[in-house]
């Protein structure tokens, strides 16, 4: 129910071959396709979608697979103003500043996508810290 400005959002993440998800963060639902939001990728091997784990959906574009399928990985996600960081196992795979108006989300929910019927994600140890 609450809705995060600035924080840091880690989950720990195990995804099957061909499976897409993603960290939904300062998210809002408009409709029942997917909301408007940011999205950190989570993607190793799914073939329909070349944006791999470690991604910020629509800005920075990872390309090489990080992560094995079935395996435990741990994903964080750093927010704070227009600053965005994603980490893949600490390494850091976005650093970037996001001045499109068009997303220009500044608090929401945070959410993790289950982005069709044959895309199996498990995840444990969901953890947000709010950031002053």
């Amino acid at each position: 129910e609450k809705e995060f400005s600035n924080f840091h959002y880690k989950a720990d993440v195990k995804l099957a071959p061909n499976s897409n998800s993603g960290m939904y963060f300062r998210t809002y639902w408009v409709d029942k396709s997917f909301p408007k939001t940011y999205e950190a990728q989570l993607n190793n091997t799914y073939v329909r979608d070349p944006r791999k784990t470690g991604s910020l959906y629509n800005f920075v574009d990872v390309k090489e697979q990080l992560v094995p399928d079935d395996t435990w990985f741990t994903q964080e996600v750093t927010a704070k103003g227009n600053h965005i960081i994603i980490k893949v196992n600490g390494k850091v795979t976005v650093d970037t500043k996001v001045t499109d108006p068009k997303f220009n989300f500044t608090k929401g929910h945070l959410a993790i996508q289950q982005h069709d019927p044959g895309s199996t994600v498990w995840v444990r140890k969901v953890e947000v810290m709010e950031i002053k």
